[in-house]
């Protein structure tokens, strides 16, 4: 009974919980039951002594005193601090970041896409009716101008050459008898001239009567006007021969059309008959042959884009499943005019293809290089505030407070955004506006050093 109670654990002014406070008085409950416990097992059960009662009175007042010292002062002190704090921040301005303007590129990237075709792409069809002899050439097979390509077996052609050349050779003749009918009536002329002379002389002397001499005169005026028919026979046997001559060039050349030939250095596209067939002058299509060293794409540029390209224009062609080869081209010709329906201007580009890399009927992609007349601002991603009214940026006033300044986006690159209009060159963007940053908010700008890449030319 001698033995005095200590109390576990120490009060002092440290940040302490309120917790390990409750834990000690705990653990103290548990110790004095437990030596009650014991006591009563050997000296029998007793009432606690007054003396006992006021230490365990005294030891919980000191408990909750120190829990009140150590646990609820402290975060009070903390709370008037965070007041402090923010009373004095509501006085002071507040510190932002603020970033310069700069201009997006001074060339742009317009894409489009355009089909490839070939430079020169012809059909050949038959000019002559008959059967097909024989077909040299088959799709993809390479040919120069002039090459024999397919035969064509027409005898009735042939025939109307040799009667065209016989009515030529008839004309000839027919030149040749009116030539010398021509001749012979010039003699009887000559000398019908000649004895009406002789009569005229001797009519004046008496020697012979009128109706002699009249006679003799009728007879060289007649031999006159024969001369004449047979001149215009002549002339008439001369047509004859050119008109024959014509018709037989006109037949030789169709029959020199059995044989088909290439127009022009290129490639075999389509085969649309074999040997036996049955063909039709100007109606049934032999081959088509596609000169492919050099092709062309066709584009249509948009309204907006449309004064920007022109002949001369250098362009970059790539083919979506080739994504590491590119081709360079020229534009060579534009319509000069834009279509009602679509609204743009159709544009050639020509490109070389002596690898033979670019087919006709591909799909490309043309990209071309454009200059701009004024460039639009870029600013960065992080200033862009989205509100419900559209999307704004705060600026830096003159008078250093915060302004949501509206405007009109254009291409967003990622980091950096197009600003078609609603904002001056000169402004000052803050970067990252919170919530501290509202309309009229009293600000001291901090010049964000890190520079801001131009966007591309896209």
């Amino acid at each position: 009974m001698g033995e005095v109670l200590k109390p576990v654990g120490h009060f002092t002014r440290t940040d302490s919980t309120e917790d390990q406070l409750r834990a000690e008085i705990d653990d103290l409950r548990s110790r004095l039951a437990e030596r009650e416990r014991q006591h009563t097992h050997h000296s029998g059960p007793k009432k606690p002594s007054s003396g006992l009662l006021l230490f365990i009175a005294f030891v919980v007042v000191a408990l909750v005193v120190g829990a009140f010292f150590t646990g609820y002062l402290p975060h009070l002190h903390r709370q008037l601090a965070l007041v402090t704090q923010a009373k004095e921040e509501d006085v002071q301005d507040v510190i932002v970041n603020v970033a310069k303007l700069t201009r997006s590129s001074q060339t742009t990237e317009l894409v489009l896409p355009g089909n490839i075709q070939a430079i020169t792409e012809a059909p050949i069809l038959a000019r002559a009716t008959g059967y097909l002899k024989q077909r040299l050439v088959d799709i993809g097979d390479d040919v120069k101008q002039g090459q024999l390509l397919a035969e064509i077996d027409a005898p009735e052609l042939m025939q109307q050459v040799q009667q065209a050349k016989a009515a030529l050779e008839q004309a000839n003749a027919m030149m040749e008898q009116a030539t010398a009918n021509l001749s012979q009536g010039k003699a009887n002329e000559k000398l019908a001239a000649t004895t009406a002379e002789r009569y005229r002389n001797l009519v004046q002397k008496g020697a012979v009567s009128k109706q002699e001499n009249d006679n003799y005169q009728a007879q060289q005026e007649a031999q006159h006007a024969n001369v004449g028919a047979l001149e215009k026979a002549v002339n008439a046997a001369r047509s004859n021969i050119g008109a024959a001559t014509a018709n037989v060039a006109r037949l030789t050349e169709l029959e020199s059309h059995r044989q088909v030939r290439a127009p022009f250095d290129g490639v075999i596209t389509l085969r649309n008959v074999d040997t036996g067939a049955l063909v039709n002058e100007g109606a049934t299509l032999l081959f088509r042959v596609a000169q492919t060293n050099r092709v062309r794409a066709y584009v249509n540029v948009p309204q907006s884009e449309s004064t920007s390209v022109h002949v001369g224009l250098k362009a970059k062609l790539t083919i979506p499943d080739r994504p590491n080869s590119s081709f360079q081209g020229t534009v060579t010709h534009t319509s000069d005019s834009l279509d009602a329906a679509s609204r743009t201007l159709l544009a050639e580009i020509q490109i070389d293809n002596k690898g033979g890399q670019l087919l006709p009927g591909m799909y490309s992609q043309v990209t071309f290089e454009t200059p701009r007349r004024e460039p639009p601002l870029l600013i960065r991603a992080d200033t862009l505030v989205v509100r419900a009214d559209g999307p704004q940026v705060a600026i830096v006033t003159p008078e250093k407070t915060a302004h949501f300044q509206r405007i009109h986006l254009g291409r967003d690159f990622g980091d950096t955004l197009e600003v078609l209009s609603g904002l001056d060159a000169n402004a000052e963007v803050i970067i990252n506006a919170g919530d501290r940053v509202q309309e009229g908010t009293k600000v001291r700008p901090v010049l964000f050093k890190a520079p801001v890449a131009k966007g591309p030319g896209r």
